[in-house]
């Protein structure tokens, strides 16, 4: 009989450490497979000429109240340079101090913690980008349904990537809140999300 060490049996035992473990491997393969050269820090910017920028012009509605618009205007900000221009200096210096509530399990509380987050998912991932397809606002409440990719050849291809629904709460020009449901579309992201236990930004 083989006598396993109590280190190797502890650690098959915790399921959710495995799948991060297989998580970390996928990842790993991903970044070794790509081309692109990664940021040495993940609170780097992009710098990368093609960002994708929010059409907000093209994308707000004429029955929106004044105040829609300027929570409207929080938002695509808000995501611009966090989820495209990874501009997390900026991101810290204008909302850091915003009482942050997050509803995804996997990302702490406060501007700080979501930053780490997306900085190191950035960082894995430089060419991470949101196109925004649609928005919705309903007082305080602003809602981007989104195509995000991860890969710049991706971007456009509906095949690639995942679809995420973000609402966020704004109050008096504060983000206050996140609630997130995310589908992946390809067969490596719904298994990296699956894997991860529900990716979520």
């Amino acid at each position: 009989m083989i006598k396993w060490p109590f280190s190797i049996l502890a650690g098959l035992a915790n399921l959710r450490n495995l799948r991060f473990l297989l998580v970390g491997l996928v990842i790993v393969g991903a970044t070794v497979s790509s081309t692109t050269t990664t940021a040495s820090t993940h609170l780097q910017k992009n710098t990368h000429m093609d960002t994708p920028i929010i059409d907000f012009d093209a994308l707000k509605k004429a029955n929106w109240s004044d105040q829609e618009v300027q929570n409207a205007t929080v938002i695509v900000d808000f995501v611009q340079h966090l989820m495209n221009n990874h501009d997390f200096d900026y991101i810290l210096e204008k909302y850091g101090d915003n009482p942050y509530v997050q509803h995804n399990r996997n990302i702490p509380d406060g501007i700080a913690g979501l930053v780490d987050f997306v900085g190191k998912f950035a960082k894995r991932y430089p060419e991470y980008a949101y196109d925004v397809k649609h928005i919705l606002v309903d007082g305080e409440y602003v809602t981007f349904h989104s195509h995000a990719t991860v890969k710049q050849a991706h971007r456009g291809d509906e095949q690639m990537g995942l679809n995420i629904k973000d609402t966020w709460r704004v109050v008096n020009g504060q983000v206050v809140e996140h609630w997130d449901a995310i589908q992946p579309i390809n067969g490596s992201m719904r298994f990296f999300v699956w894997l991860s236990g529900g990716l979520g930004i």
